[in-house]
């Protein structure tokens, strides 16, 4: 089932002016454009702005669209001009005035936002993207209306039961959908190409998160949402928000050729279920990334960029990136660097690394991976500290990996202390993952008196992380050592 994080994760968005240049190159906005720049006083609308039917043949033209041509179907061509005049008209390229009188048709002007696609900034162009999004989105949660006719109430009104779609809900879906599949592209973890089975994707709107094994109502589910996205995908793409590999219609047909074998009772035909992108695949493309992420600001989720702590002091940097990804942890730190004098951005980080709070542990250690960036201009810096009792054993390990001559050895008590704060920030960032439990064993492999001292080891997390230590040993009477350990460090704090 879909749920949203608090917190997303950072995205690492393409600059504003490869965006825009992506978004001009799309079919869509392409398509707008040409249609602004053709419309004139003569152009005929209807009562509502969109072009009368005698003039889609025209503007189909115009937009180099012909029926039978490309592959387009009988009057597809007259559906792409419609879809383009629209968006003209929403994002403002084209200005229609209404008539006076009901049965009148409107007049035509050249919108103001026409001028910004060849005068304006990125950000201009972005915009009025942004509104030819808002326009296919809008069409791709209208169903099927061939029976439309049907269920129109007395008034003019649809009637929204009978047709059964909820304008709202269809539009949460679809929200939500593209939440999810942003989710997955940002993630740790993520497919590499960003491409995402659209099953999987269906069913994360569905499936439970407590549900074992799907029962065939949730299936059958499933089975209706990947169709329904499927469509709304095909229409997406155009406008360059998602690239997107169709379902094989031949399925469909292997479907329908294994149930009418079941049901004469032959053997089933061969079908290929391991072939998971036959189901359809779909990825959000750099432009996709950013219109997701600019429809969920608008919606009041959090959903924070590579770059929004470029200008925030070095604590902030180092609590925020803390819970990123390890990607765009160091993506946010270069850009944080990037704007800062070396040796002054050194201090500060080792500054911010401070404390003895629950999550100091962590800032210390991606301190010392920010520390890894700056380079050589950081070592005045790190022999500032040696002396700190919270520092002094990051600074020799950086001194010590970067080849720095002079370096003083550690006391045993930092060398337990910083094995301590290790582990700590080690759980604060992964949990009882399988490295810890590698670098826990370790540990106590390399140092036999090891539970002997640690326990008395002036650190906040000392008995947190030796009960960890007993948790993950998985010598039992190592885990046992560990334990005890850690009730002894329990009883000597305050």
């Amino acid at each position: 089932m879909s749920q949203s994080p608090a917190t997303l994760p950072p995205v690492l968005l393409h600059s504003e002016a490869e965006l825009a240049r992506d978004a001009l190159a799309t079919p869509v906005l392409g398509r707008a454009v040409r249609l602004a720049r053709w419309a004139g006083p003569d152009t005929r609308v209807g009562a509502g702005g969109e072009l009368v039917d005698e003039q889609l043949p025209a503007a189909a033209a115009e937009l180099g669209l012909a029926d039978g041509a490309d592959g387009l179907e009988p009057g597809d061509a007259a559906a792409y001009a419609s879809e383009a005049w629209r968006v003209a008209v929403d994002t403002g390229l084209v200005e229609v005035e209404d008539a006076d009188e009901d049965d009148a048709e409107g007049t035509v002007a050249t919108g103001e936002e026409l001028a910004l696609i060849t005068s304006g900034g990125p950000q201009d162009v972005l915009g009025i993207w942004l509104g030819a999004l808002d326009t296919v989105f809008a069409d791709a949660t209208v169903p099927d209306l061939e029976n439309l006719v049907d269920v129109i109430q007395g008034g003019g009104e649809i009637d929204f039961a009978e047709l059964g779609w909820d304008p709202q809900v269809e539009a949460e879906f679809l929200e939500g959908v593209l939440g999810n599949l942003y989710l997955l592209t940002v993630s740790e973890g993520a497919p590499e190409d960003g491409a995402v089975p659209l099953p999987a994707l269906a069913a994360s709107m569905i499936v439970p998160d407590d549900m074992g094994e799907p029962t065939d109502d949730i299936l059958e589910q499933v089975s209706d949402a990947m169709m329904r996205l499927d469509d709304q995908f095909r229409m997406l793409e155009p406008v360059g928000l998602v690239e997107y590999q169709p379902v094989d219609e031949a399925l469909m047909a292997d479907v329908d050729e294994a149930e009418a074998a079941a049901a004469a009772g032959e053997p089933l035909p061969d079908v290929d279920d391991e072939d998971v992108t036959r189901y359809g695949m779909v990825r959000l493309t750099p432009l996709g990334l950013y219109g997701v992420r600019a429809r969920m600001l608008d919606a009041g989720v959090d959903a924070p960029a590579v770059g929004d702590l470029a200008d925030k002091g070095a604590d902030s940097l180092l609590d925020a990136t803390a819970g990123f990804p390890r990607a765009a942890a160091q993506a946010e730190i270069e850009r944080w660097l990037g704007g800062r004098e070396p040796l002054a951005a050194a201090r500060d980080l080792l500054a911010a690394a401070r404390g003895a709070d629950e999550g100091a542990p962590l800032r210390r250690l991606h301190c010392q991976q920010a520390l890894s960036l700056v380079g050589g201009a950081a070592e005045p810096a790190l022999r500032e500290v040696l002396d700190d009792a919270e520092l002094g054993g990051l600074a020799r390990v950086w001194l010590a990996e970067h080849g720095a001559a002079d370096v003083p050895a550690p006391s045993e008590g930092l060398v337990f202390w910083l094995t301590i704060d290790t582990v700590a920030a080690q759980l604060a960032a992964e949990g009882n993952s399988d490295e810890l439990q590698a670098l826990v064993e370790g540990l106590a492999a390399q140092h036999s008196g090891f539970f002997a001292a640690a326990w008395r080891v002036d650190h906040p997390a000392t008995a947190e992380v030796l009960e960890a230590m007993g948790r993950l040993h998985s010598d039992k009477k190592v885990a046992k050592e560990a334990r005890k350990a850690a009730f002894k460090a329990r009883s000597q704090q305050p």
